[in-house]
């Protein structure tokens, strides 16, 4: 591992030790947040803590990639002052990049569950008073993805950084930008009904935030993640029939 592998290594496990602080310190307010989608502070809090939250799960299992993103940027060309590929921009701009637009998938994707919960599901728990089939039937939906296509191509993309960079790189930093989108993308095919129980149960606390965190790390760094994925799967499944039957 190089300087710049280690520099980043420790900026990676530094800020997501920080987003867990974050994003457990404010979780009353996303709580509240959550009861209250309507105001643009509210919004606003959601965003920012939620953001803090998925930095804190997700940058330990990604921390391959962007290791392996700055190596590729690094060895691409060698200026004597900055890092450059190809002459396209410096190396710490494609870096943020890439994180950034990671990250902002991930942002968006919370205000998305966030307004589907208050304006949908919320209401359809309301107003037919059955929130323990509705529940169920989230976590059995869960659990069924785990086995769908969708999730094992986008956990093969996740668990090899190789093949993602083979198949997407882009130069230059709007290429930075773009494949960190790609990436982002990738990783809310293969997470996201982790994510919507956090939402839909509120199941925001740091317990599950850690278990969650440690089944998306062992599916990414683990050769044979899918089998982590599955069992996940067959857990949620079997939670959602005893949470819908009210056993």
């Amino acid at each position: 591992m190089d300087r710049l592998q280690k520099i980043l290594l420790i900026a990676l496990i530094s800020t997501s030790a920080g987003a867990w602080i974050a994003s457990q310190a404010f979780q009353e307010g996303m709580m509240i947040a959550m009861a209250k989608p309507y105001s643009p502070l509210s919004v606003l809090l959601f965003a920012a803590v939620w953001t803090a939250g998925m930095a804190a799960m997700m940058f330990p299992a990604i921390s391959p990639v962007i290791l392996l993103y700055g190596k590729l940027v690094k060895n691409s060309y060698i200026s004597t002052t900055v890092v450059v590929e190809g002459g396209k921009g410096p190396n710490l701009v494609k870096m943020t990049l890439f994180i950034g637009c990671y990250l902002a998938v991930w942002a968006l994707t919370g205000l998305a569950l966030l307004l589907s919960w208050s304006l949908l599901l919320n209401s359809a728990v309301a107003a037919t008073g059955l929130s323990s089939v509705i529940y169920g039937l989230i976590l059995i939906a869960a659990g069924g993805y785990q086995f769908s296509p969708l999730k094992a191509k986008c956990l093969g993309y996740c668990e090899s950084p190789v093949s993602f960079f083979m198949r997407r790189w882009r130069s230059g930093t709007a290429g930075a930008a773009t494949m960190g989108t790609y990436h982002g993308l990738y990783c809310l095919g293969c997470c996201w009904p982790y994510f919507l129980l956090m939402v839909a149960l509120g199941w925001m606390n740091i317990l599950w935030m850690a278990l969650f965190a440690g089944i998306i790390f062992g599916e990414k760094m683990w050769s044979r993640g899918i089998w982590v994925a599955r069992a996940a799967g067959i857990g949620l499944a079997i939670a959602g029939v005893i949470t819908a039957l009210g056993i």
